[in-house]
């Protein structure tokens, strides 16, 4: 080629980069005067250009550069992800923004709350965008994880009960897999695995029902959660809700039944201690579905089911949690166990109690008769009532408080239900608000001990007043010697032992709650005992204090104090103003 042309020779190697092999002077020298002009006239640009938006709290610490660029350029959302790395794009499109940040969230740096509030701008969106929930985060203006998720997707209808079955099967299909993977954990270990499963999916999900429940309907409609794990009286249970119940058509019930379906299940333990080869556990909800009664009401929707195997079981208060997610919008909520007995016209008496009490929150509640009492009997006499408190002392309960003082006080039936100041799990009703306003907490696994008085204490200070019913309505199957137990499907599924330690870990939690002084956060570890605690703690109407001074429990020094006033009949202090009714 001839001497006075310029020119450039490229070749590219194996990787396909490029290699500059010569380039004349003449060449070299133009490039750079081209370069250095394109380099003046960008920054003249710059400078001349309006001053842009900037936000703290990006990626990496940094500002986040906001053009005023016309908004149809940013029709495709992935537009303001896409220079993110692939892990942050990955996790904002799973909603599953604390999910970086979990070793912070378990060595107690920082909390989910603190996470989600400072992740407004993650994505690279502004204000406008926050406040209107549709950021890429999948954090909604509240603060919520999830509710940028459902903008996101265009759900702002009230979530359906195919949504709510098919993410809690998939959340269990997940829960599933990490308990065979988590097989020889530490109970530490499975905690963190619990925690980090929930944290990535299931607390997400929940703060986005918890905005997309449907509105209460004002028809009369009872919702009735009942929890069954390998419980033989199941069937019988549920055929009796509906043949005893005054308006059938308005029951609705909501079914977790856990059960082990495998060819070869094992038993409670017997007498000498052993166990031994079972066959599958009967199948509640096809039992009662085959049953002359139950067919027309599975085939209308009254019963709505899921299904866990016995190795997915996290305790009563986790089925709870579970059932309560299968509300559709009923006006009245009922919570029993399933092994019961029930007197006639049970659920319209249930409401009548309700309506009867002092009270624009009530909740009736207690430990009922055993299923051996006669109900109609029973019914002319004042129901047994929920009184005495004490501090468990055996190692395995963490002085975690129980309900032990439930007993026949009063000689006088009234038509006025009398105040208490405790709920039980196995029986309560009010109406279907209190699963919007104190709702399950989905960070309370394997326990047993603990949901009554952390339950009691929530609902008091978010404006609830506990009662008695005037009179029993359900029996309880108390004695169920050599049947099985969650706890020891939880030693099947990881190692012998190991649920009163994790169980314990897990209370602290709820001690914390409860103000216990050795459960402050500053003495307890792991710190993701702690995530999300103050979205499903006690209310704001009322104080923890004064409930405390009320019942009469002492967390500093772990003792009780008698009250007298749930003993003899009368309201507690400060509801003075409704002696008048107790009079007899």
């Amino acid at each position: 080629m001839h001497r006075g042309t310029s020119y450039l020779s490229i070749n590219r190697d194996d990787d396909g980069n490029a290699q500059y092999l010569n380039a004349s002077p003449y060449f070299s020298n133009s490039v750079l005067r081209g370069v250095g002009c394109l380099i003046l006239g960008a920054a003249a640009v710059f400078l001349l250009s309006p001053a842009p938006n900037t936000h703290p709290g990006g990626v990496g610490g940094g500002l986040i550069r906001q053009t005023t660029a016309d908004p149809s350029s940013f029709r495709d959302p992935r537009e303001r992800t896409r220079k993110l790395p692939v892990r942050v794009q990955s996790l904002l499109a799973q909603s599953q923004i604390v999910g970086n940040h979990l070793e912070e969230v378990k060595e107690g740096k920082k909390t989910v709350e603190e996470i989600i509030h400072g992740g407004a701008h993650l994505a690279g969106m502004g204000h406008n965008d926050a406040i209107s929930g549709v950021h890429a985060g999948g954090i909604g203006s509240s603060g919520h994880i999830g509710l940028g998720a459902a903008s996101r997707n265009h759900k702002s209808a009230p979530m359906n009960l195919s949504e709510v079955l098919d993410f809690l099967q998939s959340f269990l299909k997940k829960l599933n897999s990490s308990n065979m993977k988590n097989k020889r954990a530490t109970y530490h270990g499975i905690w963190a695995a619990y925690h980090d499963l929930v944290v990535k999916f299931l607390y997400p999900w929940d703060q986005e029902y918890l905005h997309r429940m449907l509105a209460r309907r004002e028809d009369g409609s009872v919702f009735l959660s009942v929890v069954s794990f390998r419980d033989e009286f199941c069937p019988e249970t549920l055929k009796q809700a509906f043949e005893k119940a005054k308006n059938p058509k308005k029951l609705f019930v909501g079914l977790v039944q856990q059960n082990c379906e495998d060819d070869k299940c094992r038993s409670g333990v017997l007498d000498g201690g052993k166990m031994e080869d079972v066959k599958s556990d009967p199948n509640c909800y096809a039992q009662f579905c085959s049953s002359e009664i139950g067919k027309s009401y599975c085939k209308g929707g009254h019963i709505r089911l899921l299904r866990m195997k016995e190795s997915e079981s996290l305790g009563p208060y986790m089925a709870r949690y579970f059932a309560s997610k299968l509300w559709m919008g009923e006006q009245w909520y009922m919570q029993i166990d399933s092994h019961m007995t029930f007197l006639q016209d049970w659920d319209a008496l249930s409401i009548k109690m309700l309506k009867a009490a002092p009270s624009e929150k009530p909740v009736i509640s207690h430990y009922p008769p055993p299923h051996t009492a006669d109900l109609v009997q029973k019914a002319k006499d004042a129901a047994p009532r929920l009184c005495g408190p004490i501090f468990a002392t055996s190692d395995l309960e963490s002085q975690i408080i129980r309900l032990e003082g439930s007993n026949n006080y009063d000689s006088v039936k009234l038509d006025t239900p009398r105040f208490a100041p405790f709920v039980a799990a196995g029986y309560l009703v009010a109406h279907s608000d209190i699963l919007r306003e104190v709702p399950f907490d989905p960070f309370l696994p394997y326990i047993f001990m603990g949901e009554e008085i952390h339950l009691s204490a929530r609902l008091w200070t978010s404006g609830y007043d506990m009662f008695s019913p005037t009179h029993s309505l359900l029996g309880h199957h108390y004695v169920r010697n050599h049947k099985p137990k969650f706890w020891e499907s939880i030693h099947r599924a990881f190692t012998f032992g190991v649920h009163s330690p994790l169980e314990m870990l897990v209370l602290n939690r709820i001690k914390y709650q409860l103000g216990y002084p050795e459960a402050a956060k500053d003495m307890i570890k792991p710190k993701s005992l702690f995530t999300a605690v103050e979205q499903y703690s006690m209310g704001t109407s009322r104080s923890l204090e004064d409930y405390l001074k009320i019942v009469g429990l002492n967390m500093n020094t772990k003792e009780v104090t008698y009250t007298a006033w749930c003993e003899t009949g009368v309201p507690p202090p400060g509801f003075e103003k409704y002696e008048h009714l107790y009079q007899t």
